[in-house]
């Protein structure tokens, strides 16, 4: 847990929903966080603080990385860019097709990102990295330099750094 006790409490807002959306899987449901002013305003300074300076747009996977990368473009006065799954967006410039443990899938971005701009991904959880590392190639195919990676939570056991490399994660399951 961590040692801040704004964030120690934030954390215990996070809902764990065994067996969803299948038998097995731990569900971390965020929405009593989300809801909670003074749990949602720690994370988010918990998710920029270790990249404050840094960067000059927050990018943020769908869905719930939006929420999160929303709310951290405000705290820190920059931009957001979403990246979002294939066929939401009117007009994608960019997209990236990645594995998942059962099958493909595929992640866009406008050309919304300029040349050079340091970029900040923002996801809600970090698992085995697919998602982030292809979200990371597409701030880079768009021109974009990724500053860093922050997630809400890690879960450890799957792996997902070996995709990602260095990542920051406010809490860890």
């Amino acid at each position: 847990m961590p040692a801040n006790p704004e964030l120690t409490r934030a954390e215990s807002l996070i809902r764990a929903i065994p067996d969803y959306p299948e038998p097995g899987v731990l569900f971390r449901d965020i929405t009593p966080l989300l809801a909670d002013a003074a749990g949602l305003r720690a994370v988010i300074g918990a998710l920029i603080e270790p990249f404050a300076g840094g960067f000059d747009l927050v990018a943020g996977v769908e869905a719930r990385g939006f929420l999160l990368a929303g709310a951290a473009a405000t705290a820190s006065g920059t931009g957001l860019v979403p990246i979002r799954k294939a066929g939401k967006l009117p007009r994608p410039a960019a997209s990236v097709a990645y594995a998942l443990e059962y099958g493909q899938a595929v992640i866009e971005a406008h050309d919304d990102i300029p040349v050079g701009a340091r970029v900040l991904l923002i996801d809600d959880v970090l698992a085995t990295g697919g998602t982030l590392a292809a979200a990371r190639d597409l701030v880079t195919q768009l021109g974009g330099q990724v500053a860093g990676i922050s997630v809400l939570m890690e879960l450890d056991a799957l792996g997902g750094r070996r995709l990602v490399g260095d990542a920051h994660a406010v809490f860890h399951g």
